[in-house]
């Protein structure tokens, strides 16, 4: 492994916590012995560039220092590769880190795993999604929670996490059960009205939402939950459980294990890792083993 690493930052992640967060990590590396060099983007387009150029020139590591916006973006550049990903989580939601069972808004310590997993060659294998070229890591969101994601995007005003929570209060007011057709694997075409549908790499979403509790990263499955029909009621009573994983056990939750999920639904938005998809349809693949990642 050669001993120049890339740390790829995001500035801005957590509200400023990336550039300071860079710091440390950056320390923890030249502290190990390795040389470090730092790809920051003029934008999401020009940051996956320097990335993708990072690992084809042979980097040792790509570090992804922010959210999981940036974790996205990293994803991009080192899936299929056998380039090994670190996380340094300083953002606002750090699910995939979560669900690797990294620190979390603790940059030092994260860096000096990151160092630690570099010289032990502790490197795993972990499964991503996939839709068309993009690659996931953690939920695929669509129904309620995506066009939460929709009418938060659309608004101005106010700034930050206000902004999302007023979308939500709107949509429960103007919420509909939306008519999907699901497709797992190679079976039927199943037909139903649901509030939403969510395919799980990974266990959460939106900063510990567990809304896949049992995804596992290693079983070449995603975890699909759909849940059902709800009434305003009774959706305001099963979210909130959703922190702990504790709504699965409801009687409108249902989950399904499938490598290969089809997806569609009239006037749906798809998201993944907080990132939007495009429009159902859309065709969801679990690939095994497509990233190596630094970890205990």
């Amino acid at each position: 492994m050669t001993s120049e690493i890339t740390l790829f930052v995001n500035p801005t992640a957590g509200r400023g916590r990336g550039a300071h967060a860079a710091q440390p990590a950056a320390a923890a590396l030249r502290t190990a012995g390795f040389a470090v060099r730092t790809v920051i983007g003029e934008d999401a387009g020009d940051a996956l560039r320097r990335a993708r150029a990072a690992v084809g020139g042979g980097t040792g590591a790509l570090i992804a220092v922010g959210g999981d916006g940036l974790v996205s973006l990293a994803l991009q550049a080192v899936a299929g590769t056998r380039t090994p990903l670190g996380v340094i989580a300083v953002g606002t939601g750090n699910d995939f880190a979560r669900a690797l069972g990294l620190p979390v808004r603790a940059p030092a310590a994260a860096g000096a795993l990151v160092a630690d997993a570099l010289k032990g060659a502790r490197v795993r294998d972990v499964d991503l999604g996939r839709v068309g070229a993009t690659w996931f890591g953690t939920v695929l969101a669509s129904g309620f929670d995506s066009r939460v994601n929709d009418r938060g995007n659309r608004m101005r005003r106010p700034a930050g996490r206000l902004k999302y929570d007023l979308a939500m209060i709107a949509e429960l007011a103007a919420f509909r059960p939306i008519p999907y057709r699901l497709r797992l694997d190679d079976g039927r075409v199943r037909e139903l009205e649901a509030t939403l549908v969510a395919v799980g790499n990974g266990p959460s979403y939106g900063g510990g939402m567990r809304i896949c509790a049992g995804a596992d990263l290693t079983d070449g499955l995603f975890d699909v939950t759909v849940v059902g029909d709800c009434g305003r009621a009774t959706l305001l009573k099963v979210f909130p459980r959703v922190y702990k994983g504790t709504h699965l056990d409801h009687p409108k939750v249902t989950v399904y294990r499938a490598a290969r999920v089809e997806l569609a639904a009239e006037d749906v938005t798809g998201y993944a890792d907080g990132e939007r998809l495009g429009a159902l349809p859309l065709v969801a693949r679990c690939v095994p083993g497509a990233v190596r990642v630094l970890g205990p």
